[in-house]
């Protein structure tokens, strides 16, 4: 163990152990904040710190029923802390996950992710049903995803047809896909600009164009009136592709991608 004094703050000690932890620390909650920030769990992890101020200030001027009542809280904090933030700490654990190094040890997630999609996209092709799937790289996009319905769900073909069934409440929109996860349905995308975008398609090409415009999203566009799959990727709006020829730009994608940074 290292134990090399470096200096020392009046009497207290400072070694090189004492540096790195608080450089790891620092390092956890500076990643933890950029996480959470813009989300709700961020406010009721406001609230919680309430809670435990609170129960400090109980403490310090003896207040002995207050401080019965957080004593006694501090048995069920872990268990409400789990049961709130379940969504977060499930998204926490599938970015660890996507770390380089787990991706080297488990294989095989992006790819089942790629040909759930690519069936998906291709069964709502076969029944003419018009979709918008997101795929997003190293740009979060924490906005476009409060505009739609909260999913966080794992990805499925099955799914994916049923969220664009034209009777589904949420087939109007895009899908957001994230850490391998559907993060939300629904949701509004920003329209391409382009003054050379060709008239004759509608909106959800010209939606799926303009939030490449504004991030390295990859995304994915399927026709209602022709039942055809296109890809929109860096403001290129490539149309009329094969099952296969996406399963290709979707293996690439996955290959090429980063670890996602937080907003």
């Amino acid at each position: 163990m290292i134990k090399g004094t470096l200096f020392k703050i009046f009497f207290i000690e400072v070694t090189v152990i004492d540096v790195l932890d608080v450089l790891i620390l620092s390092y956890i909650l500076y990643k933890l904040y950029f996480f959470l920030r813009g989300t709700r769990a961020a406010q009721m992890g406001m609230g919680l710190l309430v809670i435990l101020f609170a129960s400090v200030l109980a403490q310090v001027f003896n207040m002995v029923s207050m401080s019965w009542l957080f004593e006694n809280l501090r048995t069920v904090w872990l268990v409400g802390f789990v049961v709130l933030f379940q969504p977060e700490l499930r998204r926490m654990l599938i970015h660890l996950g996507q770390t380089r190094l787990i991706r080297m040890l488990i294989k095989g997630t992006s790819e089942q992710i790629v040909e759930e999609v690519v069936t998906g996209v291709s069964q709502l092709a076969r029944h003419s049903y018009g979709g918008l799937i997101v795929m997003l790289r190293n740009t979060g996009l924490k906005a476009i995803v409060e505009t739609g319905t909260r999913l966080q769900a794992e990805v499925s073909a099955p799914l994916l047809v049923s969220i664009f069934n034209p009777r589904s409440p949420l087939h109007d929109g895009a899908v957001i896909i994230q850490d391998n996860l559907i993060e939300a349905a629904k949701c509004i995308l920003p329209l391409s600009q382009d003054k050379n975008f060709d008239s004759s398609l509608g909106t959800r090409h010209r939606a799926g164009l303009g939030i490449t415009e504004e991030s390295d999203a990859l995304v994915i566009i399927v026709s209602e009136e022709r039942g055809q799959i296109s890809v929109a990727f860096e403001g290129q709006l490539t149309l009329n592709i094969t099952a296969e020829e996406l399963r290709e730009r979707l293996i690439l994608l996955m290959h090429s991608r980063k670890t996602i940074k937080e907003e």
